[in-house]
């Protein structure tokens, strides 16, 4: 019995969905309730499983395909089915032969001559490797029987000098120093960086990287869906980008302090607190904290501050929310994002807590740059990114001294955000983040 998986409804208004992984192929057995493939739409991976035991005869499409809702997805043979009864080694190919061909049997096999065929390496190749032949057996002899390096002649018969430095440089680039030309009676540095530079800097293949090969990866699942958004955000949206200095040398010894007596609770990154300057500083400016339906030509301002958290996942980036940001703690703040990045890595994280965001705040930590450009998290009208933290020499009041200093970049959608806004905007930022009592109290 023959029974057709159909494609259900996994979504609100979907009419389809598509194919990001298969777990089964055909001919597979496969049991009730087993994973058959992940289906995603609108940043949500669905698993399908089966609802009956038995062999996988059909799979529809492949990864990357979009399917239907209510297409056939697999059909399964379940148990009962009419099989063949013979064992697979029995089973003969019944379709019938060409004229004139004859069928091939094991016997006529073994009468067939084998000849082995050697296919030349490409010359390139063959002079790279005969070259690492001579340098490794000039290495393997002993040094009293090794071609001498320190001494050459040149084209007018006296001797040409290298030091033990230049002696041992040539040895490991596989160079003989008979074939560099000199201008001096000694061999130096800059002699050997000449040759290089005429050779193509390709006398041996010592230090050189490996050689990888070229890769065809298709851009399915949360990956096209990324490469989808940010497209039309860079195309629809024209974007300004606002950057900013700010001295965190307070708040990081706020954070420390509070790290050192944090309890149960999670450690502090500087995230927490920067959401929280952001969600004071956008109750002054509004006008950031906003989504823009351009196709309707309506702008809404946000009474709460649901914040956006760009995170890196296994598949790709995604923006899980912090529903009403404004209402939590630093603490609270820094378990929702511990929450929420687990939930999205894990592909765990319902479909509410990926969507509805107001503003968005992006930070790669340590590994962040000096600045960045974001793009915005369409259809918000801003986002925010946070660079790395670096030790600089300052002055201040006519006085030298170390400072942990930290760059933000905002990007804004100038058909909603004027420069005076954005710029009000990193200024009111500036007095929370730089004065954590102000930051911290009620």
């Amino acid at each position: 019995m023959r029974y057709e998986f159909k494609l259900p409804d996994i979504g609100e208004g979907i009419a389809e969905a598509e194919i990001v992984a298969w777990h089964v192929k055909v001919g597979d057995e496969v049991g009730e309730d087993q994973q058959l493939a992940d289906m995603m739409t609108d940043k949500a991976t669905v698993e399908m499983e089966s609802p009956v035991a038995g062999k996988v005869v059909e799979l529809a499409g492949e990864v990357g395909d979009q399917i239907p809702i209510g297409s056939v997805l697999a059909v399964i043979e379940t148990a009962g089915a009419d099989r063949a009864a013979e064992p697979v080694e029995d089973s003969k190919d019944e379709r019938p032969l060409a004229d004139g061909a004859v069928e091939a049997t094991p016997e006529m096999a073994k009468e067939l001559p084998v000849t082995k065929v050697e296919i030349p390496e490409p010359a390139p190749v063959r002079a790279e490797r005969r070259a690492e032949r001579e340098v490794e057996v000039r290495q393997a002899q002993p040094e009293e029987q090794r071609p001498s390096t320190s001494l050459r002649t040149n084209d007018v018969g006296h001797k040409t000098l290298a030091s033990p430095a230049v002696r041992a440089r040539a040895r490991d680039l596989g160079i003989d120093l008979g074939d560099v030309k000199t201008a001096s009676d000694r061999i130096r540095h800059s002699d050997l960086d000449a040759f290089l530079l005429y050779n193509g800097g390709t006398v041996s293949a010592r230090g050189t990287a490996a050689p990888r090969n070229d890769e065809t990866i298709k851009v399915v699942g949360l990956r096209r869906k990324i490469a989808e958004n940010m497209q039309e955000a860079k195309r629809r949206i024209p974007h300004f980008t606002l950057v900013e200095e700010y001295d965190v040398s307070a708040l990081e010894e706020t954070r420390a302090m509070m790290n050192a007596d944090r309890g149960s609770n999670p450690k502090l990154t500087l995230l927490p607190f920067l959401i929280t300057a952001m969600a004071r500083a956008l109750a002054e400016w509004p006008m950031l904290n906003a989504t823009y339906d351009d196709d309707a030509n309506v702008i809404t301002r946000h009474g709460a501050v649901d914040m956006g958290i760009a995170t890196q996942t296994p598949s790709g980036l995604m923006v899980p929310v912090i529903q009403g940001a404004q209402s939590l703690s630093v603490w609270q703040l820094a378990s929702e994002i511990v929450r929420l990045a687990e939930a999205a890595r894990a592909g765990k994280a319902a479909r509410e807590e990926l969507s509805g965001s107001s503003i968005t705040i992006s930070s790669l930590g340590p590994m962040g740059g000096i600045t960045s450009t974001p793009v915005i998290n369409r259809p918000e009208v801003a986002i925010l990114a946070v660079n790395k933290v670096e030790e600089k020499v300052i002055v201040r009041d006519g006085e030298i001294e170390l400072a942990k200093r930290m760059n933000l970049s905002l990007s804004c959608d100038h058909r909603v955000v004027d420069g005076w806004d954005a710029a009000n905007f990193m200024q009111a930022l500036k007095a929370y983040i730089e004065n954590p009592l102000r930051l911290l109290s009620a």
